[in-house]
């Protein structure tokens, strides 16, 4: 499967070190995780002129699922629909429902997602039967909500194909934090 991050993701702490390339992305990736329509349309439009040389008709985008419902039809559903007109890929938004809530990982440091998955989010495991699938993300930083997601498509029987990513997060000096 490829994995692949648009850009590097500087946290909040380390801000004052990085270069202003790397504070306006990050101000972009924030108000994208905001649910805000132009920096929605922005991330949509990155990611698909990276899968531009990418034949997308038989593929399903899903995003892997916010905290809470509000949070992730605020943050995936307007950027879905853009993504995929743009790609020509299928949106499986609809199909990939968040019915309670978590703790956010990056406030809590604890990943609920990758221990509690079936808690919070239901799968159309019919839907999702043998489909080829693009899971997307918007900040990548240790990887476990990514592994338990791709995990739980795997179990209703999606072939994942590829793992995207707005961001990897990396300390200012350019290392990856995990």
């Amino acid at each position: 499967m490829m994995k692949f991050a648009l850009y590097d993701y500087i946290p909040r702490r380390y801000q004052q070190r990085a270069t202003f390339e790397q504070q306006d992305i990050c101000r972009m990736i924030l108000g994208f995780k905001d649910g805000r329509n132009v920096y929605s349309r922005w991330a949509a439009h990155q990611l698909a002129a990276a899968l531009r040389a990418v034949d997308m008709s038989d593929v399903t985008i899903v995003c892997i699922p916010a905290s809470t419902r509000c949070a992730n039809v605020r943050r995936w559903k307007r950027f879905s629909q853009v993504l995929c007109r743009l790609t020509g890929a299928q949106n499986g938004f609809d199909r990939v429902q968040v019915f309670g809530s978590r703790k956010r990982a990056h406030v809590t440091g604890e990943y609920e997602l990758a221990t509690n998955i079936k808690h919070y989010v239901h799968i159309d495991d019919e839907f999702f039967r043998g489909r080829k699938v693009m899971v997307i993300d918007d900040i990548y930083t240790t990887g476990q909500s990514s592994r338990a997601f791709i995990g739980a498509m795997q179990a209703v029987g999606a072939t994942v194909v590829m793992a995207g990513f707005l961001a990897k997060t990396r300390q200012p000096h350019g290392r990856s934090i995990n």
